[in-house]
């Protein structure tokens, strides 16, 4: 399923949740219940990247990094896809950009960690990817203030959803954004490395 383009009801809220997921880990299944439950999403991708143009090191091979993500994730709502090398896109705006065009009528909501809002200016056509889909932003540990303070957060203020207006998010039109706390999980791919328990 995942070197295949999945499948789509129109108009459906398709939540995207990139990344290198080397590996996944709990911290990415429970930013995804999450998005799903506070953003109004009928679905959610994960778009296992080539590999992340901002990171030095690459990553394991795709295949481990899909296996790994479907034994972290297991929920129908929820397709572990490499569809990224499929499309031959290597920025989130062309990912985007190619996905609205395959799948004209359905909607899409980037989701994120606040530590990727943090430094979300850094990103290939930011501005862009902002007024082309709405973005979901789900709190993560030590980076509320860097999140909230962000360049990002700062041009795009007056598009800002509050948190109780989040289930609106997926059928907002861009460019709209909302940023959620929840209970933190502080699982991260870069310490599971670290203590040998991957590649």
């Amino acid at each position: 399923m995942e070197h295949v383009f999945p499948t789509v009801k129109r108009g459906q809220v398709i939540g995207l949740l990139g990344g290198s997921f080397d590996p996944a880990h709990e911290g990415h299944a429970h930013i995804t219940r999450t998005a799903m439950n506070r953003f109004g999403l009928d679905r959610v991708w994960w778009l296992v990247s080539p590999g992340n143009p901002l990171k030095e090191r690459g990553p394991a091979p795709m295949a481990d990094r899909i296996h790994r993500a479907k034994q972290v994730m297991n929920d129908p709502r929820v397709i572990i896809t490499g569809i990224e090398e499929r499309l031959g896109t290597r920025y989130t705006a062309e990912t985007i950009a190619a996905l609205q065009k395959r799948y004209r009528g359905t909607r899409f909501v980037w989701i994120m960690g606040a530590d990727n809002l943090a430094q979300f200016h850094r990103w290939q056509d930011w501005q862009t990817i902002m007024r082309s889909v709405p973005i979901g932003v789900v709190a993560r540990p030590g980076h509320s203030t860097s999140a909230k303070t962000s360049k990002a957060t700062q041009v795009f203020n007056t598009s800002q959803l509050l948190p109780r207006e989040s289930r609106a998010l997926g059928r907002s039109d861009a460019p709209k954004w909302c940023y959620v706390n929840l209970p933190m999980s502080d699982a991260s791919s870069t310490a599971i490395r670290a203590r040998g328990d991957w590649g």
